[in-house]
């Protein structure tokens, strides 16, 4: 099960991004787990996520659909920033 890193920038306040309830919704929905959060302390609009990805077809499939589509507009994510990592194992 790869682990990823996703950073982005946000609209929104950290706090809401940090507390929202669409992240686990949408990602749980995909079995990932292990999610945790991440805030650039001199920036609090850049933040990022590192996960455990069961799947990774079904997530990049996940991405394109409407509720990625709304959970990202929910939490304030600004999608042409949005950056997915994948660990490497080289």
């Amino acid at each position: 099960m790869p682990t990823i890193i996703a950073h982005h920038n946000i609209t929104k306040d950290a706090n809401h991004w940090l507390t929202s309830p669409k992240r686990k919704e949408f990602f749980g929905s995909l079995g990932v787990t292990n999610i945790r959060t991440f805030v650039d302390p001199e920036d609090p609009a850049r933040v990022a996520l590192m996960m455990d990805v069961p799947d990774m077809n079904a997530l990049q499939t996940a991405m394109q659909s409407k509720a990625a589509g709304d959970a990202m507009a929910f939490d304030g994510v600004v999608p042409e920033s949005l950056v997915i990592l994948v660990e490497s194992n080289g």
